[in-house]
């Protein structure tokens, strides 16, 4: 049977995300991302069109390498202003019974201790349909805003993560037991006090020593998500990633990069089908080919290439407005995201080809087509690659997500290879199709679970 394809809508809590300068055109909304209806409205859309989840990146810093300032970042509002991703979950799973929220936050900056309360917190208001993209930072500008000189080298980075992962596991899974809340009104217990254990760890990032301040929430560990590439970012991954984010440009490189994820989490013990993979993509969809292709050319004509290369600067560390349009970009080992990097060392880039790259504002794949046409696409790429989905772009926004529940998931389902329904449960039971909510028994994270015991016997607990 043909896998369907999953699929979270890819945005953030600004103007700007990846496709830059579209923010311009009429009929984008955009601009109104700091009132609750336009997220709650987003949500209820997306719930429509039956989409896994609603993917929210988010960025600690701000994008000033391009040029050496945040001229351009502040004029097409290059992720700057951006608003806090995990506070908009509330209102939307207010208004929403299945959609899924994947929340990016920095851990690099964020308390463990505190941090496994806010997700605790979302997951019980959501009844378990959170999840954590797990980023480590990659600016400059957000360390020395952090007080610090400047960040952490990049596998360093890394190793504060594992033990980071570490913290959380001890206080999600393995302060309170399953079984410690029994809310007994008559005995005036409302926790069991032997089944709370306190956590000790001291490591050589973190000191914790407390209870996890909230009872087990539906799914305890939020789905745990991670985007990192490079060799300590796919070891990382391999070890606790579920859901892995990846951008391909082309079909070949993202089946070599979808096996070595696989890869990884065969290396780290774990079954390697049970990583889920996404790509990054965009699609533009019209009732026909020429409208399409209308559409692509309406929107380039509101997009800003300039703003996706400064963008991608900040992605590499490279000034690349300091190269003159013809000029070879030259190499740079910095500290800054190692697969963007690498893309330039791979290849003959000059920052006119940037720019062409970059002329729908974004560099990610764009599918243009009538509705059978993306759906074919989409399914191909799913076969060819061995991806189990993808994070869909906005362009104009919401149109963008309108016209593909509208015109490509029918099709999509027509073909088997979409869900009708939804299917009961938390996030984690229904993107593993499973009928467990907790991280599964060869997840590292498993092993530091509290289980339940046996009830004492003693006047404390006679009626």
């Amino acid at each position: 049977m043909a896998r369907q394809i999953l699929l979270n809508a890819f945005n953030m809590n600004c103007i700007g995300h990846i496709n830059h300068g579209l923010w311009t055109h009429p009929r984008d909304t955009s601009t109104r991302y700091k009132t609750l209806e336009y997220w709650t409205d987003l949500a209820r859309l997306l719930e429509r069109g039956l989409f896994d989840g609603l993917f929210i990146a988010d960025i600690v810093g701000t994008y000033d390498i391009y040029g050496n300032s945040v001229d351009v970042t502040l004029k097409e509002s290059i992720q700057l202003p951006v608003n806090d991703p995990l506070l908009l979950v509330s209102a939307m799973a207010a208004v929403t019974r299945h959609l899924g929220f994947g929340l990016t936050a920095n851990l690099t900056y964020e308390a463990p201790y505190l941090f496994a309360r806010r997700l605790s917190t979302l997951d019980h208001l959501s009844n378990g349909r959170v999840g954590w993209n797990i980023v480590t930072g990659y600016l400059d500008s957000a360390a020395r805003a952090m007080g610090l000189e400047q960040q952490p080298e990049h596998d360093r980075r890394y190793d504060q993560a594992d033990e980071y992962l570490q913290v959380l596991y001890k206080l999600l899974e393995g302060s309170w037991a399953d079984d410690a809340v029994v809310n007994d009104r008559q005995r005036r217990v409302y926790a069991e006090p032997n089944k709370v254990r306190k956590v000790r760890h001291q490591g050589e990032f973190y000191k914790v020593e407390g209870y996890h301040l909230c009872e087990p929430s539906p799914q305890r560990t939020p789905v745990l998500f991670q985007a990192g590439s490079s060799p300590r970012g796919l070891a990382f991954a391999g070890s606790h990633a579920e859901c892995v984010f990846i951008s391909g440009q082309d079909k070949a490189a993202t089946r070599a990069q979808v096996n070595k994820v696989r890869a990884a989490a065969q290396a780290a013990g774990r079954d390697p089908q049970a990583v889920k993979v996404f790509m990054g993509i965009t699609v533009i969809v019209a009732p026909t080919e020429q409208q399409a292709q209308a559409k692509h050319a309406e929107y380039l004509q509101h997009a800003s290439a300039e703003a996706g290369v400064a963008h991608f600067a900040a992605s590499t560390g490279i000034d690349f407005a300091a190269y003159g349009l013809d000029e070879p970009i030259g190499a740079s080992k910095g500290n800054a995201i190692q697969s963007a990097t690498r893309q330039l060392q791979e290849n003959a880039w000059t920052r006119r080809r940037l720019l062409e790259q970059h002329a729908l504002g974004g560099r990610y794949v764009t599918l243009v087509g009538a509705p059978d046409q993306v759906a074919e696409q989409l399914i191909a790429w799913i076969d060819e690659t061995g991806l189990d989905g993808f994070n869909l772009t906005r362009t104009v926004t919401p149109e963008n997500y309108e016209d593909f529940i509208e015109l490509v998931v029918p099709q999509l389902q027509q073909r088997g290879r979409y869900k009708t329904a939804y299917a009961d449960g938390t996030l984690r039971e229904k993107l593993f199709a499973s009928n467990h909510p907790h991280l599964p028994a060869d997840h590292p994270g498993s092993t530091y679970r509290n289980t339940p015991t046996p009830a004492p016997t003693g006047a404390l607990h006679h009626a």
